[in-house]
């Protein structure tokens, strides 16, 4: 039977080069696009079929960023497929990314550049704002979307006879400094998007004692330092021109400068070819990149305990009833 392959944030940086990666591997998949935007969700589906004219590439309207739009775009799922068996929890927002030049340059000049970059610790800060489901904007985003989207279509990935696997893109900005179990949507702070790839990381810890007896299997990945949209977002574009110079010469010492999507996109791409049973699910794993081009996978131990992901799992199921019966009236859970 053709896998079934879902991924959000489909339609550019690493997501797009993930369906790419795809597509050359095996074009016998059933791909589907994860997309906010329907124009450029086509016109990504139009870029992968010129390249892989047989492959079958669907288009799906979600943003994990809407209650209403997460059920919509599962139910749609639940139509189209009997199971999903890659589940690429990959969309992701940093808005009004503010850079503090001063520490900027200071790090620039010393031992702790390439933790900087890699990082952003101590130069990056964001603004987060309320959605209209009255949550943190990157909290709802980048986790609380994507675990509404998994609780959705669980008939769709829980099957006794086979496995299917959830692979969140995380970040190397996935930090326990940043995160709080008193507020995990990160109201209180300014760094909401490393607090919600933390969060991530938690979540993927307590979804495997969920769900493995039900053969669904969670996994988590760091794609490095990678040029997408999110990134360019954080200084103007002559900037960028101007230290990725450095940014080379940096790679020679540090694997985590993948730099492309293609790059980033490596750990995602082998997991795709991993026995799901196989994985450690307190490791990130890592797409890394040597001086000389070379892409590989390393992994590392997460920076995180069972019994707070446990806790965590337990207050966005609290959090997943409150906002569903305020926003959808014949919710499943009312």
């Amino acid at each position: 039977m053709r896998k079934v392959v879902v991924v959000t944030g489909a339609n550019s940086g690493i997501g797009f080069a993930l369906c790419e990666r795809l597509l050359s591997y095996d074009d016998q998949i059933r791909l589907c696009l994860g997309c906010r935007n329907l124009q450029r969700a086509e016109a990504a589906r139009t870029a992968l079929l010129s390249s892989h004219p047989t492959a079958d590439v669907s288009v799906l309207l979600v943003d994990v960023g809407k209650v209403t739009s997460v059920v919509r775009a599962a139910k749609e799922l639940k139509e189209r497929y009997k199971k999903v068996d890659y589940l690429y929890l990959n969309a992701g927002i940093m808005p009004n990314p503010q850079l503090s030049f001063r520490a900027f340059i200071k790090g620039l000049f010393s031992r702790n550049v390439i933790n900087m970059f890699a990082t952003a610790e101590g130069i990056l800060t964001q603004k987060d704002r309320i959605t209209e489901d009255g949550l943190q904007e990157v909290f709802e985003t980048n986790v609380f979307g994507h675990f509404m989207l998994i609780r959705e279509i669980e008939p769709l990935l829980c099957h006794a006879d086979s496995t299917s696997q959830l692979i969140w893109t995380s970040s190397s900005n996935a930090r326990k400094s940043a995160f709080s179990l008193s507020d995990y949507q990160h109201s209180q702070g300014q760094e909401p998007y490393s607090s919600s790839k933390y969060a991530t990381d938690l979540l993927s810890v307590a979804l495997n004692k969920q769900y493995n007896k039900q053969g669904l299997y969670s996994s988590v990945v760091c794609p490095g330092l990678v040029m997408t949209n999110l990134t360019y977002g954080i200084m103007p574009s002559f900037f960028w021109t101007l230290i990725m110079p450095i940014m080379w010469l940096i790679r020679v010492f540090t694997n985590s400068f993948t730099i492309s999507p293609f790059n980033g996109a490596e750990a995602l791409m082998w997991l795709f070819n991993q026995k799901a049973e196989s994985l450690d699910p307190l490791s990130k794993y890592h797409s890394c990149t040597s001086g000389l081009g070379n892409n590989y996978v390393c992994l590392s131990k997460m920076d995180v305990d069972e019994k707070s992901g446990d806790l965590l799992l337990q207050k966005m199921l609290e959090l997943e009833k409150e906002i569903c019966k305020k926003s959808i009236p014949d919710y499943r859970n009312s």
